[in-house]
């Protein structure tokens, strides 16, 4: 929740709950920050009247009281074309972020974007191995969403109108984004039993002269490599694939690679790939989301995948 300022009889604010106040005796009238966050936005005086239903007199009239109001030059007037200042673009940042989250949030409270397909982004191994098999199971729950899954080992964040939620591995606390333990899973360096006829060898360098699968847009396989100290052999190569045939590859025989102990359980438990050295941490799937009010179809997901994750 926001932060909301107390105004006592006497008009001086007070502090709330969450820790902060707000002095809405000094804050400058919402009519002139919303015509200054318009023409930041737009970029004209014109453009910025369209926006919002007013005329262009208007918008100069009310972006020259700001900058009385806080005594700070926000816009630079001696080009022919008005230009923000370094101020004005640091307010107009803020601003940004405050009206949108504003909109953000009586979105979700009026129902405005319920029926908005609901968007995950998660990295297609995650995808293939642990949320598709378990996702009807989440359409019998709550029939009729309609959900758009972005499989990609790009981290992609939540943002309004966009990305929902993702379900990122690592170890939490992304800077702007609220994050919740979801799954724990540790790293597995694993392979086809054909590779190594003689058992799973011993160190991390017998592993240098094998060839080598990682997911495209990743460096798992290159980092673990470096952080055990092996020198990889001229013999051995990476092959960079989708990270939906890395597996398929990985049974095959074309290669080992760096996956989570969770994406290849199934074919761990049925013997057709071989782990051969693990790294456990802290890191796992985490809930990824942007702070604020969210939408019942998003909180309705997030309900599903706390139970699923119970159940594994």
């Amino acid at each position: 929740m926001g932060h909301v300022a107390k105004i006592c009889d006497t008009g001086i604010p007070t502090t709330c709950k969450q820790g902060f106040t707000v002095n809405w005796l000094t804050l400058p009238p919402i009519a002139a920050l919303r015509a200054f966050a318009a023409y930041a936005e737009t970029g004209s005086v014109a453009a910025a009247g369209a926006a919002l239903n007013v005329s262009h007199a208007a918008i100069s009239q009310q972006l020259r009281a700001l900058e009385s109001h806080m005594g700070v030059a926000l816009l630079d007037r001696s080009a022919r074309q008005m230009a923000l200042t370094p101020e004005g673009a640091a307010l107009a940042r803020t601003l940004g972020e405050a009206f949108g989250r504003i909109s953000e949030t009586v979105e979700a409270l009026t129902g405005a974007e319920e029926a908005r397909p609901l968007h995950i982004a998660c990295t297609p191994s995650f995808a293939a191995s642990w949320l598709m098999p378990r996702l009807s199971g989440f359409r019998a729950d709550v029939p009729g969403l309609e959900l758009v899954i972005q499989p990609s080992p790009a981290l992609t964040d939540p943002a309004p109108g966009g990305i929902d939620v993702a379900l990122r591995y690592g170890c939490g606390h992304w800077p702007g984004l609220e994050s919740e333990p979801l799954l724990p899973a540790s790293l597995v360096v694993v392979g086809a039993p054909a590779l190594f006829p003689d058992g799973p060898p011993e160190t991390p360098e017998a592993l240098a002269r094998v060839p080598w699968l990682q997911e495209l847009g990743t460096t798992e396989a290159t980092r673990w490599l470096e952080r055990h100290g092996v020198i990889r052999d001229r013999r051995g190569t990476v092959v960079h694939v989708p990270g939906n045939l890395m597996l398929d590859g990985v049974r095959q025989g074309q290669g080992v690679a760096v996956m989570t102990r969770l994406s290849v359980a199934a074919e761990l438990a049925a013997g057709q790939v071989l782990a051969m050295f693990e790294d456990t941490g802290d890191a796992g799937y985490h809930i990824v989301t942007r702070p604020g009010v969210q939408r019942p179809p998003l909180r309705a997901f997030l309900r599903w995948l706390r139970r699923e994750a119970a159940k594994t």
